[in-house]
């Protein structure tokens, strides 16, 4: 059903342009006597054609048009201005200003009936091809949340691949990316930052797939030699991630590398120092460390959560970015949320 909205100061004009309306089929006309409220009108509605007088009180055909024109999405709906035949100047001012088409009068049956019949017809193919736009950024929507989720899945489970060789848990995956989240939260970064820290942060610790066993699962102290082979785990995941079409898998790429940098240039691989240390990279050296603390692993047990801030505290501007300290403990009951959300197995702790 076609709305066609009617203008014009003379109730006989107005029936007459409604019976030829009605004649169109699939018509429904909508009337004013004064182009002032059907403007108003026009603010919350949106016709398949206006047609409208020049001649009117208050504000004429031309200005009706132009304030027309210029509300929020409405320069495509066709617009037919009825005028005088002897108003050439003005004909070709509509025409100018935003008119589609005009009728003189008095006005012609036939002519009426194909002037506003193909005028229908070109509102219709717009309809169309709207909705089918709209239709087809649903699909691409609902196919990039697909691509999405099936991204978010194989990074996990790479995630937890690494943590498979590792004493460490899912859970704890989860919970360091919340933290992490947590606290890009509390530096005010953008939402869009805030989860693609979320998604990336897991991939922290990738590179230990590429550590040998004799020396990721051993239980006493590693040597110096053997400490240098596993400090290598933060390379091996650069290099896994870095070249990656997937934002979230470079932003892995750049957590890997420098997670384990210290604000005060100690850190590894490339000690870097304060600032240069990429934002991610602080984020997640917090929040790793601080789950890290409170977990139990089969070699240790929990510290109290206490003993934990007091290390986070104590490690400002030493080992971690003192604002990133301060935005976790700022959002302590959600800290505390988290931990009960994503809470690990039962873990026997090794004689």
């Amino acid at each position: 059903m076609h709305t066609v909205l009617i203008i014009d100061d003379s109730d006989i004009n107005l029936t007459l342009t409604k019976m030829l309306v009605s004649k169109l089929g699939d018509c429904q006309s909508v009337l004013f006597d004064n182009p002032l409220p059907a403007l108003d009108w026009c603010r919350e509605h949106v016709p398949d054609l206006i047609i409208v007088d020049y001649m009117m009180p208050d504000m004429d055909g031309l200005r009706f048009i132009s304030a027309f024109r210029a509300l929020h999405g409405r320069n495509e709906i066709p617009i037919l201005m009825i005028t005088a035949s002897d108003q050439k100047d003005v004909r070709y001012e509509a025409l100018l200003g935003g008119a589609n088409d005009f009728l003189t009068k008095p006005i012609d049956r036939i002519e009426f009936s194909a002037r506003a019949r193909n005028m229908l017809s070109l509102r219709q193919g717009q309809k169309f091809l709207a909705d089918r736009a709209q239709h087809l950024a649903q699909l691409v929507e609902e196919r990039t949340r697909e691509i999405r989720e099936r991204e978010r899945e194989l990074i996990f489970r790479i995630s937890r691949a690494a943590e498979f060789r590792d004493p460490e848990t899912g859970a704890h995956i989860q919970r360091m990316a919340h933290y992490s989240q947590l606290i890009a939260r509390g530096l005010d970064l953008d939402e869009a930052t805030q989860q693609l820290i979320l998604e990336a942060a897991p991939m922290h610790d990738v590179g230990k797939i590429g550590i040998p066993d004799y020396i990721l699962l051993k239980k006493g102290r590693l040597t110096p030699e053997e400490f240098e082979v596993m400090k290598g785990h933060a390379r091996l995941g650069h290099e896994l991630l870095k070249e990656s079409h997937s934002e979230i898998m470079r932003a892995g790429a750049t957590v890997a590398i420098s997670h384990h940098e210290k604000y005060d240039g100690s850190g590894y691989p490339h000690q870097l120092k304060g600032k240069d240390i990429p934002l991610f990279g602080r984020i997640v050296a917090v929040a790793d460390v601080f789950d890290a603390l409170t977990s139990v692993r089969p070699y240790k047990h929990a510290w109290p959560l206490n003993e934990a801030v007091r290390y986070l505290e104590e490690g400002r501007g030493k080992h971690f970015d003192p604002l990133c300290v301060e935005s976790l403990l700022a959002g302590w009951d959600s800290v505390m949320d988290i931990r009960q959300r994503f809470q690990d197995e039962k873990v026997s702790l090794i004689a």
